[in-house]
């Protein structure tokens, strides 16, 4: 059975998504950002075999989760699920970076590169991707007025980015992304249309599934079936300097 790694998973479809595969019979480890958030998620999964403690909003905190998740021992797969809203107002992490980039994007490259190298990588995208430029300009928001909405969709589209980044980068990893859909979470809303059930079931399902389907990299997916992204996710000049950003802000190089 698998050993899997679920950032942002206390609450919402990350723990669904633990929960489905502790079902299954897999080893899961999840992520919460402080100590009562932990002791919320061992409440709801008890047969989680940890949960890791750290706030991805700085450098050092994302640097803490991926050395916890490392002392562990080896993760067959990392579900990059942590995330903030559309609806969060402009303000800075102690790193001096929008939070909204800092815990969407830049985190999720942080533990890309520094957690050990799993067989497989998904990283959750949005339906808002779709409509949003990557704006790698202004990807901290100095130049333009805030708007959330859109902060959260380029949030989204970077994500996609990363994932067909690693797969072209890292041969030997099955590295993809997916929308779950607009679904009644937290972060969604009560009046979100779309199926909660199948929410949380894809990200399981490319993390352990050897269903030849699953078995693939470089691709986007909705409910289980492959789904075309905004073009800008499969340009390899834009991803890369995507990661040159990341390497910037956070000063971690990707291996290689």
């Amino acid at each position: 059975m698998a050993r899997i790694f679920i950032s942002g998973s206390s609450t919402g479809l990350g723990l669904m998504a633990g929960e489905l595969l502790a079902a299954q019979g897999h080893r899961v480890v999840l992520h919460a950002r402080d100590g009562a958030r932990a002791a919320q998620a061992r409440a709801a999964l008890p047969q989680a075999e940890a949960v890791v403690e750290g706030d991805l909003e700085t450098v050092a905190g994302m640097r803490t989760v991926a050395a916890r998740v490392n002392d562990l021992g080896q993760v067959d797969a990392v579900i990059h699920n942590a995330a903030v809203g559309y609806r969060e107002d402009h303000h800075l992490t102690a790193d001096g970076l929008p939070h909204v980039f800092a815990v969407n994007t830049l985190s999720a490259y942080v533990l890309t590169a520094l957690i050990d190298k799993p067989a497989r990588l998904v990283y959750l995208s949005s339906g808002m991707h779709h409509h949003a430029d990557a704006h790698l300009d202004d990807i901290l928001w100095q130049k333009r007025r805030w708007n959330g909405s859109n902060a959260y969709a380029e949030s989204k589209l970077h994500d996609a980015m990363l994932a067909f980044a690693i797969a072209r980068r890292w041969p030997g990893v099955l590295s993809n992304a997916l929308e779950p859909g607009w679904v009644p979470t937290r972060m969604g809303g009560p009046g979100a249309p779309d199926d909660m059930d199948q929410a949380h079931r894809t990200q399981a399902w490319l993390a352990v599934s050897d269903d030849p389907a699953a078995r693939v990299t470089g691709r986007y997916f909705y409910h289980l079936k492959p789904m075309r992204p905004n073009p800008q996710v499969q340009d390899a000049a834009l991803q890369d300097r995507l990661i040159a950003i990341c390497v910037a802000c956070s000063g971690i190089v990707l291996p290689d």
